[in-house]
């Protein structure tokens, strides 16, 4: 069977490609291409696919008739949105893109709409009863109290931990409220950082679940990890999944301080260090390529390597011309 698989705004996720490559050539009886587009020609992941298309930003009205008919052409069967500005276009064309036959690894319109509000979304897991820090809008917080400082204020609505700052005092408060468009202020949380790597197949059955500590970070991205088999993360991670109801790919953040854990953000996507995840044994692209054959895939949430390293580092690639 042919399975072609399409990544979107691919940029350097050169990791993501070659797993679906090598996905494709674990199952003997399965065959297929990874096609990656990305509207920056200069994305190094396009390079390292087996074919690539530029294409316009994901806010153009062309953009999804463009990937419809880069589909048709390579007979795409799956999508892969990986970006958090495309994901919701994605999500709100899935039943479009199902009609040609297409199944798109992504999260309901509702759900992104919730993850991707910090207020909203904090809101909806202290519903659900899932630790979480205290969230605040502005006009909810006219003076604090000097004992609860120190806070955080945040952009309302951002990613890759872009404009986060730390305040001591209500001076400080005042001008990162000022400064930050749409901000909310959030208590701070000392303490460990770790993400998990959870995946759910298209009727939002959760498949893996893989927490890893946070060593290092860059950019919001981690590249030094360690995978750790978290009863109680998992088990809250089995919660928020049920409560979204998500699909393929998603990043749970959470830390655990001394009032123990509390889960602080959720991207519906590949998040840039699940890497280390597919390598413990949750390999999520050759689940996604089994489904679109037709397998049948079974449960593997505690079925991962523990203790599991990963180290990541940038290689150079070298072009003598880029066309497109």
């Amino acid at each position: 069977m042919e399975v072609n698989v399409l990544i979107s705004s691919v940029s350097n996720k050169v990791w993501l490609v070659k797993a679906f490559q090598r996905a494709l050539r674990l199952e003997d009886d399965i065959q297929g291409k990874v096609i990656s587009i990305d509207k920056d020609k200069l994305s190094a992941g396009l390079y390292k696919s087996d074919k690539y298309y530029p294409v316009l930003s994901s806010e153009s009205s062309e953009f999804i008739p463009s990937i419809l008919r880069i589909c048709e052409k390579e007979k795409i069967n799956l999508i892969v949105p990986t970006r958090d500005g495309e994901l919701l276009r994605f999500a709100e064309n899935k039943s479009l893109f199902k009609k040609k036959g297409i199944q798109v690894a992504v999260s309901s319109a509702k759900a992104i709409r919730i993850c991707r509000d910090k207020y909203r979304f904090s809101k909806f897991l202290e519903e659900e009863k899932i630790p979480t820090p205290k969230t605040f809008l502005p006009e909810e917080v006219k003076r604090v109290d000097s004992k609860r400082y120190p806070l955080l204020v945040k952009p309302r609505r951002g990613s890759s931990s872009v404009g986060i700052y730390k305040v001591n005092d209500q001076r400080e408060l005042e001008f990162f409220l000022s400064y930050i468009p749409q901000p909310i202020i959030q208590e701070f949380v000392e303490g460990k950082e770790y993400t998990i790597d959870l995946f759910s197949d298209f009727e939002k059955n959760v498949i893996s679940i893989v927490p890893r500590e946070r060593i290092l970070t860059r950019g919001g991205e981690s590249i030094k990890g360690k995978t750790v088999k978290d009863k109680k993360a998992i088990n809250y991670a089995l919660k928020i999944s049920k409560a979204f109801g998500f699909c393929g790919a998603i990043t749970l953040q959470y830390i655990i301080g001394k009032e123990g854990i509390k889960f602080i953000e959720v991207n519906p996507r590949f998040g840039g260090g699940c890497a280390l995840g597919i390598a413990a044994g949750a390999n999520s692209p050759l689940f996604l390529v089994q489904i679109i054959a037709g397998r049948k895939i079974e449960n593997r949430i505690w079925k991962f390597k523990e203790g599991l390293v990963m180290l990541r580092y940038t290689e150079d690639l070298y072009l003598n011309g880029v066309r497109g």
